[in-house]
Protein backbone atom coordinates (compact mmCIF):
# COMPACT_ATOMS: atom_id res chain seq x y z
CA UNK A 1 0.00 0.00 0.00
CA UNK A 2 0.89 3.66 -0.17
CA UNK A 3 1.19 4.77 3.46
CA UNK A 4 2.03 7.92 5.37
CA UNK A 5 3.68 8.01 8.81
CA UNK A 6 3.75 11.01 11.13
CA UNK A 7 6.26 11.32 13.95
CA UNK A 8 8.88 9.45 11.93
CA UNK A 9 11.84 11.30 13.42
CA UNK A 10 10.93 9.82 16.79
CA UNK A 11 11.85 6.39 18.12
CA UNK A 12 8.56 4.58 17.41
CA UNK A 13 7.65 6.41 14.21
CA UNK A 14 11.09 5.81 12.69
CA UNK A 15 10.94 2.10 13.48
CA UNK A 16 7.45 1.88 12.01
CA UNK A 17 8.43 3.60 8.76
CA UNK A 18 11.27 1.13 8.24
CA UNK A 19 9.10 -1.83 9.22
CA UNK A 20 6.40 -0.85 6.71
CA UNK A 21 9.03 -0.43 3.99
CA UNK A 22 10.42 -3.88 4.76
CA UNK A 23 6.88 -5.29 4.49
CA UNK A 24 6.60 -3.98 0.92
CA UNK A 25 4.66 -0.73 1.42
CA UNK A 26 5.48 2.50 -0.36
CA UNK A 27 6.27 4.73 2.60
CA UNK A 28 6.07 8.50 2.88
CA UNK A 29 6.82 10.42 6.08
CA UNK A 30 5.83 13.97 6.96
CA UNK A 31 8.34 15.74 9.21
CA UNK A 32 8.86 19.28 10.44
CA UNK A 33 12.60 19.20 9.73
CA UNK A 34 13.64 17.12 6.72
CA UNK A 35 17.30 17.32 7.79
CA UNK A 36 16.43 15.03 10.70
CA UNK A 37 15.09 12.35 8.35
CA UNK A 38 18.12 11.88 6.09
CA UNK A 39 18.57 8.31 7.33
CA UNK A 40 15.00 7.50 6.29
CA UNK A 41 15.48 8.98 2.82
CA UNK A 42 18.64 6.94 2.36
CA UNK A 43 16.73 3.66 2.66
CA UNK A 44 14.07 4.65 0.11
CA UNK A 45 11.44 6.37 2.24
CA UNK A 46 9.91 9.51 0.76
CA UNK A 47 10.34 12.49 3.09
CA UNK A 48 8.10 15.53 2.80
CA UNK A 49 7.94 18.65 5.00
CA UNK A 50 4.85 19.31 7.09
CA UNK A 51 3.35 19.70 10.51
CA UNK A 52 0.39 18.13 12.30
CA UNK A 53 -0.97 21.61 13.00
CA UNK A 54 -0.64 22.75 9.36
CA UNK A 55 -3.67 21.60 7.36
CA UNK A 56 -2.25 22.56 3.95
CA UNK A 57 0.94 20.57 4.50
CA UNK A 58 -1.10 17.53 5.54
CA UNK A 59 -3.27 17.79 2.46
CA UNK A 60 -0.16 17.80 0.28
CA UNK A 61 1.42 14.91 2.17
CA UNK A 62 -1.69 12.71 1.89
CA UNK A 63 -2.04 12.83 -1.88
CA UNK A 64 -2.20 9.25 -3.19
CA UNK A 65 -2.09 7.72 0.31
CA UNK A 66 -4.28 4.80 1.39
CA UNK A 67 -3.47 4.49 5.12
CA UNK A 68 -2.09 7.07 7.56
CA UNK A 69 -0.27 6.01 10.72
CA UNK A 70 -0.41 8.91 13.16
CA UNK A 71 2.48 8.35 15.56
CA UNK A 72 3.37 12.02 16.05
CA UNK A 73 2.61 13.47 19.48
CA UNK A 74 3.94 15.79 22.12
CA UNK A 75 5.20 13.92 25.16
CA UNK A 76 5.98 15.51 28.53
CA UNK A 77 8.05 18.68 28.82
CA UNK A 78 7.90 21.33 31.52
CA UNK A 79 8.12 24.22 29.06
CA UNK A 80 4.93 23.31 27.13
CA UNK A 81 1.56 24.89 27.82
CA UNK A 82 -1.63 22.84 27.93
CA UNK A 83 -2.85 24.53 24.74
CA UNK A 84 0.18 23.20 22.86
CA UNK A 85 -0.48 19.64 24.02
CA UNK A 86 -4.09 19.96 22.94
CA UNK A 87 -3.16 21.34 19.52
CA UNK A 88 -0.94 18.36 18.67
CA UNK A 89 -2.38 15.45 20.67
CA UNK A 90 -6.08 16.21 20.17
CA UNK A 91 -7.04 18.91 17.67
CA UNK A 92 -4.55 17.66 15.09
CA UNK A 93 -6.25 14.25 15.09
CA UNK A 94 -9.41 15.93 13.79
CA UNK A 95 -7.44 17.82 11.17
CA UNK A 96 -5.73 14.62 10.07
CA UNK A 97 -9.03 12.79 9.62
CA UNK A 98 -10.63 15.70 7.76
CA UNK A 99 -7.61 15.85 5.43
CA UNK A 100 -7.88 12.09 4.97
CA UNK A 101 -11.47 12.53 3.82
CA UNK A 102 -10.48 15.30 1.42
CA UNK A 103 -7.68 13.28 -0.17
CA UNK A 104 -9.35 9.87 -0.34
CA UNK A 105 -7.36 8.19 2.44
CA UNK A 106 -9.21 5.05 3.50
CA UNK A 107 -7.98 4.54 7.05
CA UNK A 108 -6.19 6.40 9.85
CA UNK A 109 -4.39 4.41 12.57
CA UNK A 110 -4.02 6.70 15.56
CA UNK A 111 -1.45 5.95 18.26
CA UNK A 112 -2.77 6.71 21.73
CA UNK A 113 -1.40 5.17 24.96
CA UNK A 114 -2.41 2.75 27.71
CA UNK A 115 -1.68 5.70 29.98
CA UNK A 116 -5.26 6.84 29.37
CA UNK A 117 -6.29 4.08 31.82
CA UNK A 118 -4.11 5.47 34.62
CA UNK A 119 -3.33 3.18 37.55
CA UNK A 120 -4.76 -0.30 36.98
CA UNK A 121 -6.62 -1.32 40.13
CA UNK A 122 -7.68 -4.76 38.86
CA UNK A 123 -5.01 -6.02 36.44
CA UNK A 124 -4.92 -6.98 33.71
CA UNK A 125 -7.01 -4.23 32.12
CA UNK A 126 -8.63 -4.42 28.69
CA UNK A 127 -9.82 -1.70 26.33
CA UNK A 128 -13.05 -1.21 28.30
CA UNK A 129 -11.29 -0.39 31.58
CA UNK A 130 -12.09 3.06 33.04
CA UNK A 131 -10.21 6.04 31.62
CA UNK A 132 -8.23 7.76 34.37
CA UNK A 133 -5.67 10.11 32.83
CA UNK A 134 -3.23 11.49 35.36
CA UNK A 135 -1.55 14.42 33.60
CA UNK A 136 -1.93 16.79 30.66
CA UNK A 137 -0.30 14.35 28.23
CA UNK A 138 -2.73 11.57 29.09
CA UNK A 139 -5.69 13.96 29.26
CA UNK A 140 -5.02 15.24 25.75
CA UNK A 141 -4.56 11.68 24.53
CA UNK A 142 -8.03 10.83 25.85
CA UNK A 143 -9.40 13.93 24.15
CA UNK A 144 -7.64 12.99 20.91
CA UNK A 145 -9.38 9.62 20.94
CA UNK A 146 -12.77 11.21 21.58
CA UNK A 147 -12.41 13.92 18.94
CA UNK A 148 -10.98 11.40 16.49
CA UNK A 149 -13.98 9.09 16.84
CA UNK A 150 -16.35 12.02 16.31
CA UNK A 151 -14.49 13.14 13.19
CA UNK A 152 -14.41 9.60 11.80
CA UNK A 153 -18.15 9.20 12.32
CA UNK A 154 -18.76 12.54 10.59
CA UNK A 155 -16.47 11.92 7.60
CA UNK A 156 -16.73 8.16 7.10
CA UNK A 157 -12.95 7.71 7.32
CA UNK A 158 -11.99 4.43 9.01
CA UNK A 159 -10.29 5.07 12.35
CA UNK A 160 -8.37 2.49 14.38
CA UNK A 161 -7.01 3.50 17.77
CA UNK A 162 -3.94 1.70 19.15
CA UNK A 163 -2.93 1.97 22.81
CA UNK A 164 0.65 0.73 23.28
CA UNK A 165 2.13 -0.12 26.66
CA UNK A 166 5.73 0.75 27.65
CA UNK A 167 7.74 0.73 24.40
CA UNK A 168 11.38 -0.35 24.42
CA UNK A 169 14.14 -1.41 22.05
CA UNK A 170 17.42 -0.22 20.59
CA UNK A 171 17.38 3.57 20.31
CA UNK A 172 14.80 4.21 23.02
CA UNK A 173 15.81 6.78 25.64
CA UNK A 174 12.80 6.65 27.97
CA UNK A 175 13.52 3.20 29.41
CA UNK A 176 17.27 3.75 29.18
CA UNK A 177 16.94 5.06 32.75
CA UNK A 178 15.71 1.63 33.83
CA UNK A 179 17.82 -0.72 31.72
CA UNK A 180 20.96 1.40 31.72
CA UNK A 181 20.63 2.19 35.41
CA UNK A 182 20.40 -1.48 36.35
CA UNK A 183 23.24 -2.48 33.99
CA UNK A 184 25.53 0.17 35.49
CA UNK A 185 24.51 -0.54 39.07
CA UNK A 186 22.97 2.91 39.44
CA UNK A 187 19.26 2.16 39.54
CA UNK A 188 17.45 3.95 42.36
CA UNK A 189 14.68 1.54 43.36
CA UNK A 190 11.70 3.22 45.06
CA UNK A 191 8.89 1.32 46.76
CA UNK A 192 8.39 -2.41 47.20
CA UNK A 193 8.53 -3.32 43.51
CA UNK A 194 5.26 -5.23 43.60
CA UNK A 195 3.53 -3.09 40.95
CA UNK A 196 3.12 -4.58 37.49
CA UNK A 197 4.93 -3.19 34.46
CA UNK A 198 4.02 -4.33 30.95
CA UNK A 199 6.58 -3.81 28.20
CA UNK A 200 6.21 -3.95 24.42
CA UNK A 201 9.20 -4.41 22.13
CA UNK A 202 9.10 -1.89 19.30
CA UNK A 203 9.27 -4.64 16.64
CA UNK A 204 6.12 -6.29 18.00
CA UNK A 205 4.42 -2.92 18.28
CA UNK A 206 5.16 -2.04 14.66
CA UNK A 207 3.73 -5.37 13.55
CA UNK A 208 0.62 -4.54 15.58
CA UNK A 209 0.33 -1.12 13.97
CA UNK A 210 0.45 -2.66 10.50
CA UNK A 211 -2.28 -5.11 11.45
CA UNK A 212 -4.37 -2.14 12.59
CA UNK A 213 -3.85 -0.63 9.15
CA UNK A 214 -4.59 -3.75 7.10
CA UNK A 215 -7.15 -5.98 8.85
CA UNK A 216 -10.58 -5.06 7.39
CA UNK A 217 -12.54 -5.73 10.59
CA UNK A 218 -10.35 -3.38 12.65
CA UNK A 219 -12.17 -0.28 11.39
CA UNK A 220 -13.73 1.62 14.26
CA UNK A 221 -12.05 -0.49 16.92
CA UNK A 222 -9.59 0.25 19.75
CA UNK A 223 -6.75 -2.12 20.60
CA UNK A 224 -4.24 -2.43 23.40
CA UNK A 225 -0.90 -3.49 21.93
CA UNK A 226 1.48 -4.95 24.48
CA UNK A 227 4.05 -7.70 24.90
CA UNK A 228 3.24 -11.29 25.73
CA UNK A 229 4.76 -11.21 29.23
CA UNK A 230 3.82 -9.20 32.32
CA UNK A 231 6.12 -8.93 35.33
CA UNK A 232 6.32 -7.03 38.56
CA UNK A 233 8.90 -4.26 38.64
CA UNK A 234 11.07 -6.38 40.93
CA UNK A 235 11.00 -9.26 38.44
CA UNK A 236 11.76 -6.94 35.53
CA UNK A 237 14.78 -5.47 37.32
CA UNK A 238 15.99 -8.98 38.21
CA UNK A 239 15.73 -10.13 34.58
CA UNK A 240 17.65 -7.06 33.42
CA UNK A 241 20.35 -7.55 36.05
CA UNK A 242 20.78 -11.20 35.10
CA UNK A 243 21.18 -10.34 31.41
CA UNK A 244 23.63 -7.55 32.27
CA UNK A 245 25.50 -9.94 34.62
CA UNK A 246 25.26 -7.62 37.59
CA UNK A 247 23.66 -7.92 41.02
CA UNK A 248 20.14 -6.47 41.25
CA UNK A 249 19.76 -3.47 43.58
CA UNK A 250 19.23 -4.53 47.19
CA UNK A 251 18.12 -1.22 48.63
CA UNK A 252 14.50 -0.10 48.21
CA UNK A 253 13.96 3.54 49.10
CA UNK A 254 10.67 4.97 50.43
CA UNK A 255 8.53 6.69 47.82
CA UNK A 256 7.08 9.65 49.71
CA UNK A 257 10.25 11.80 50.10
CA UNK A 258 10.92 11.63 46.36
CA UNK A 259 7.28 12.38 45.52
CA UNK A 260 7.36 15.49 47.71
CA UNK A 261 10.70 16.51 46.20
CA UNK A 262 9.18 16.08 42.73
CA UNK A 263 6.21 18.27 43.62
CA UNK A 264 8.52 21.00 44.95
CA UNK A 265 10.81 20.84 41.93
CA UNK A 266 7.87 21.10 39.54
CA UNK A 267 6.42 24.07 41.44
CA UNK A 268 9.75 25.89 41.38
CA UNK A 269 10.78 25.06 37.81
CA UNK A 270 7.51 25.19 35.87
CA UNK A 271 7.02 29.01 35.99
CA UNK A 272 10.44 29.43 34.35
CA UNK A 273 9.99 26.66 31.76
CA UNK A 274 12.86 24.70 33.31
CA UNK A 275 12.88 20.92 33.19
CA UNK A 276 12.74 19.73 36.84
CA UNK A 277 15.47 17.30 37.97
CA UNK A 278 12.75 15.04 39.39
CA UNK A 279 9.07 14.67 38.44
CA UNK A 280 6.16 13.19 40.36
CA UNK A 281 5.31 11.15 37.26
CA UNK A 282 8.75 9.52 37.41
CA UNK A 283 8.05 8.58 41.00
CA UNK A 284 4.63 7.27 39.93
CA UNK A 285 6.51 4.74 37.78
CA UNK A 286 7.25 2.88 41.03
CA UNK A 287 3.72 3.04 42.44
CA UNK A 288 1.23 2.56 39.59
CA UNK A 289 0.49 -0.85 38.12
CA UNK A 290 0.51 -1.35 34.36
CA UNK A 291 -0.75 -4.76 33.25
CA UNK A 292 -2.97 -5.34 30.23
CA UNK A 293 -5.05 -7.95 28.46
CA UNK A 294 -4.31 -8.18 24.73
CA UNK A 295 -6.98 -10.77 23.98
CA UNK A 296 -8.90 -8.45 21.65
CA UNK A 297 -5.83 -7.71 19.52
CA UNK A 298 -4.95 -11.40 19.42
CA UNK A 299 -8.46 -12.47 18.39
CA UNK A 300 -9.40 -9.68 15.97
CA UNK A 301 -6.03 -8.69 14.48
CA UNK A 302 -4.05 -11.88 14.81
CA UNK A 303 -1.55 -9.90 16.89
CA UNK A 304 1.13 -12.24 18.24
CA UNK A 305 4.04 -10.72 20.18
CA UNK A 306 7.19 -12.61 19.24
CA UNK A 307 9.92 -10.86 21.20
CA UNK A 308 10.24 -12.28 24.71
CA UNK A 309 11.54 -10.14 27.56
CA UNK A 310 14.89 -11.91 27.87
CA UNK A 311 15.56 -11.62 24.14
CA UNK A 312 14.24 -8.07 23.86
CA UNK A 313 16.09 -6.68 26.88
CA UNK A 314 19.28 -8.45 25.78
CA UNK A 315 19.06 -6.91 22.32
CA UNK A 316 18.33 -3.50 23.80
CA UNK A 317 21.30 -3.61 26.19
CA UNK A 318 23.54 -4.75 23.35
CA UNK A 319 22.39 -1.77 21.22
CA UNK A 320 23.05 0.62 24.11
CA UNK A 321 26.58 -0.74 24.53
CA UNK A 322 27.36 -0.63 20.81
CA UNK A 323 26.32 3.02 20.67
CA UNK A 324 28.07 4.04 23.88
CA UNK A 325 24.88 4.78 25.82
CA UNK A 326 25.92 2.54 28.73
Amino acid sequence: MNVLVTGATGFTGGHLARRLLAAGDQVRVVVRDVSKAVDLAQVGIEVVPGDLTDRDSLLRAMQGIEVVYNIGALYRAASLKESVYRAVNADAVVTLIECAKATGVRRVVHCSTVGVHGDIEHPPANEDAPLRPGDVYQETKVLGEQLGRDAAARTGVELVIARPSGIYGGGDRRLLKLFGGVARGRFLFLGNGKVFYHLTHVDDLCDGFRLCGTVPGAAGRTYILAGGEVTTLTELVAITAKIAKVAPPRMHWPVWPFWIAGALCEALCAPFGIEPPIFRRRVDFFTKSRAFDISRARAELGFTPRVGLTDGIGRTLEWYREHGWI
